[in-house]
């Protein structure tokens, strides 16, 4: 894979897919709009002072990576799709689960804004 130093490059290698990776970055932003976009790993990142979630490409599915601390409070919400520790596999051939998505990021957020002593904007 070529080396890409944003997400719109990231995005733009993979045109079959490019809508629904569009999708997961929007869903990410309208809930984390303070979040810092880069990519780190090869991959899309939002950070906020640390990385809280990275998703990818890959042959069938949308890896989404939200820690392995989102995996767990989120295991039974997950229970359709292959999971591992760190990782989330979201198949090309099923729509995104948006609102799942979303809660993770939300969860996310709030862990790494109580991590630095501040209370999770209320939505």
């Amino acid at each position: 894979m070529d080396k890409v130093a944003t997400i719109d490059e990231y995005h733009r290698l993979f045109p079959d897919v490019r809508e629904e990776l569009d999708l997961m970055r929007r869903l990410i932003r309208e809930e984390a709009p303070m979040a810092e976009e880069r990519i780190s790993y090869g991959m899309p990142t939002f950070r906020s002072g640390q990385n809280f979630v990275h998703y990818a490409a890959c042959k069938t599915h949308i890896g989404f990576y939200p820690t392995p601390s989102a995996i767990v409070a989120f295991q039974s919400e997950l229970s359709g799709y292959k999971s591992s520790k760190g990782a989330i596999q979201f198949p090309f051939d099923q729509p995104l689960p948006e609102e799942l998505i979303r809660k993770i990021v939300r969860f996310r957020v709030a862990e790494v804004l109580e991590k630095k002593g501040k209370k999770p904007l209320q939505k």
